[in-house]
């Protein structure tokens, strides 16, 4: 019977672990120019310069949220019907700082002289397009992006929100977002450098020179839950845009679940070395009855779920920032 038979009790029991330093190599398989010709295809997919800025759930009414995008500064917010809000990040009068600014009844009221913000042009302050897909929060900022713009962002199929559990990790990293998608079109590392998460891992499908639109990664893998029990699964790994990789679970517990990861650009540090923001969105669904308890913890499940995913984040992040060093010095290998 096959391992991911319907109604099967999704765990399994592996039968004779192979030791870290046993497992197949896979450094031939991971070639750098499949690699980069992946990286190259997902760079030309456009992207209507929509950039992810953070989780909707972390910007509830009354708060604002300021970042840099490249550098570009902005401020975003919640307007009185809890519509996502998002514009220039200096006020328009004297140019004070609007992220420090209260939002009363969802209008940004600046905290140097009053000026207030609804959200629409004003004195010269014009708002950018904004879109909250539910999960996350997105910005349109066209002198940054510089191709031709959509209405709304490429939002990647999902489980139905009500129907599911979702969280939202963010990390920073000295590196641009092509070192993060990188880092996500080479599936090949996951047992070898993430042996707390990731065993028996085979990639059985890889786009080629030739690959259309409908390139992905297909990969057979197990996420290990404690000692020998694990959890198959069949993931396909794809790039619908230059800043986004998306894991979806084909085969297995949790068919339909979804990864995201979502590279911004942030200002420069002190030295002038590039940041990244990681955005990650989680989205897990799962036909079975016992779900339900799932989705009804789902506040104490979140905390979880960020925390697993910044653990695997603190070793990728090393990979990108590892591989932008290398171009940097122009000594990347491949």
């Amino acid at each position: 019977m096959s391992p991911f038979a319907r109604g099967r009790i999704p765990l399994s029991l592996r039968r004779a672990p192979v030791p870290w330093d046993r497992q197949e190599p896979t450094w031939r398989a991971a070639k750098p120019s499949l690699i980069a010709q992946a990286l190259k295809r997902a760079q030309s997919r456009p992207s209507g310069n929509w950039y992810v800025i953070g989780a909707s759930r972390e910007l509830p009414p009354g708060r604002t949220l300021g970042l840099t995008v490249g550098s570009t500064e902005i401020v975003a917010w919640r307007d009185g019907e809890g519509g996502l809000r998002a514009g220039p990040g200096a006020c328009p009068h004297l140019g004070a700082p609007l992220r420090e600014s209260p939002v009363r009844c969802g209008t940004l009221v600046c905290h140097w002289h009053g000026l207030a913000l609804d959200g629409g042009p004003f004195a010269g302050w014009e708002p950018y397009p904004a879109f909250d897909d539910g999960v996350l929060l997105w910005v349109r900022l066209d002198r940054t992006g510089g191709e031709a713009p959509t209405e709304r962002p490429r939002v990647p199929v999902r489980p139905r929100l009500r129907e599911g559990v979702d969280a939202v990790y963010t990390g920073v990293g000295r590196c641009e977002p092509e070192d993060v998608v990188a880092n996500r079109l080479d599936p090949w590392h996951g047992a070898w450098f993430h042996p707390y998460s990731f065993v028996d891992l085979t990639v059985t499908d890889a786009p080629d020179a030739a690959a259309g639109d409908d390139d992905g990664f297909l990969v057979e893998v197990s996420f290990k839950v404690a000692g020998r029990l694990v959890v198959p699964v069949v993931a396909r790994f794809t790039a619908p845009e230059p800043r986004t990789v998306v894991m979806h679970i084909v085969e297995g517990e949790g068919a339909g679940s979804v990864v995201e990861t979502h590279a911004t650009p942030l200002a420069p540090d002190e030295r002038g070395r590039p940041r990244t923001a990681v955005v990650e969105a989680l989205v897990a669904a799962s036909d079975r009855r016992g779900f339900a308890v799932a989705r009804a913890v789902a506040p104490l499940l979140r905390p979880l779920m960020r925390a697993s995913a910044g653990r695997l984040w603190r070793d990728d992040l090393a990979y990108a920032e590892r591989r932008w060093e290398l171009r940097a010095e122009g000594r990347f290998p491949g």
